[in-house]
């Protein structure tokens, strides 16, 4: 059975959880405690940078589904000659942290060049729709993505959210406009979506209960230290998922 069944499953039964290493994380054992610590949480799918060596180091360390995220057509195509259960097209907010921004137009490209090149493999596609964009861009670059061929999107939205402090209100006002846009482009697709960005342990159950299919948490446990840390946050975040199945309010 390919991995990707795996994630599969989870998507259907809505209580996936993607566990994800960052788009620019090249820190080669950095990058292994996540995929280990997702892989103890028992979580839907691991997503890591590209870059041949952690590609290799996270089929080699996991059963778990691989995605591998990339804004270059040709690296996408690369990671699935390499094996990766699927390929992500953005995963964007580290990028905009660091000043760069894709618009609606730029990521259709992207995406237009990717499905080009994979056009004769059967490879699961996921597609981010930037978080700073307006949501009536954001609703009509979803479509679009998914006339494309694309089998799922990701929301973003922590890129446009000031949070000063860490209590609850800033967890909640972290993932307040990741969960809005999700809301909106679940309403708008045929496609399941991955609410993603700004999620944390108390805020997952929300994104599900707006719709998602799926979530995609990142720094709420790639910036920890250890192994255990990392563990214990994904369990947190695989059971809540599992908790929150079927419940919607849209």
């Amino acid at each position: 059975m390919k991995r990707i069944e795996l994630f599969k499953k989870h998507l259907a039964n809505r209580c996936a959880v993607k566990i994800i290493s960052g788009i620019d994380n090249f820190d080669i054992e950095r990058a292994r405690k996540v995929v280990q610590a997702a892989t103890m949480a028992q979580a839907s799918a691991v997503d890591v940078a590209f870059d041949e060596d952690i590609i290799k180091m996270a089929l080699n360390t996991t059963h778990l589904p691989v995605f591998v995220s990339s804004i270059v057509p040709e690296e996408l195509a690369q990671a699935v000659d390499l094996g990766a259960s699927a390929i992500e097209i953005g995963n964007f907010d580290a990028l905009w942290k660091k000043g760069k921004t894709f618009n609606a137009a730029e990521v259709l490209e992207i995406a237009r060049k990717t499905v080009k090149l994979i056009d004769t493999k059967d490879i699961f596609i996921s597609a981010t729709v930037p978080g700073h964009l307006k949501i009536e861009e954001q609703v009509d670059l979803a479509i679009a993505l998914e006339n494309m061929g694309v089998n799922l999107i990701q929301t973003e939205g922590a890129c446009v959210s000031n949070v000063q402090n860490q209590n609850t209100q800033g967890l909640l006002e972290m993932a307040n406009v990741t969960i809005a846009n999700t809301i909106e482009i679940a309403r708008n697709v045929s496609i399941p979506v991955m609410s993603a960005s700004g999620l944390c342990p108390t805020t997952v159950p929300l994104a599900f209960a707006s719709g998602a299919s799926a979530v995609g948490v990142g720094s709420c446990i790639n910036k920890l230290q250890s192994v255990i840390e990392m563990v214990a946050t994904a369990k947190q975040i695989v059971q809540s998922a599992q908790k929150t199945q079927q419940v919607e309010f849209v």
